[in-house]
């Protein structure tokens, strides 16, 4: 699974992508995120509030009870506007 962080995510996981192999538990967004959280404290601080990170699969925005899977491309973002 290839994960992509933009914006202050990035800054704060430190890293602006990475492919990932998370255990079958984690079969929905939901599960990702927390997942995530627990690899490390900049994960943790990125997502101690998931109602302003914004996700995406395959490019199409995502909510925590949608599906995912290992061939999948994950963005991380804060929410976005427009001006």
């Amino acid at each position: 699974m290839k994960l992509l962080y933009f914006a202050w995510v990035r800054s704060k996981i430190g890293m602006a992508g990475e492919t990932v192999s998370p255990p079958e538990t984690v079969r929905d967004v939901a599960g990702l995120l927390d997942w995530l959280k627990g690899r490390g404290p900049g994960y943790a601080d990125a997502l101690a509030n998931p109602a302003v990170v914004r996700v995406s699969v395959n490019q199409r925005f995502a909510r925590l009870a949608d599906p995912i899977a290992l061939s999948d491309e994950i963005g991380l973002f804060p929410p976005v506007t427009g001006g």
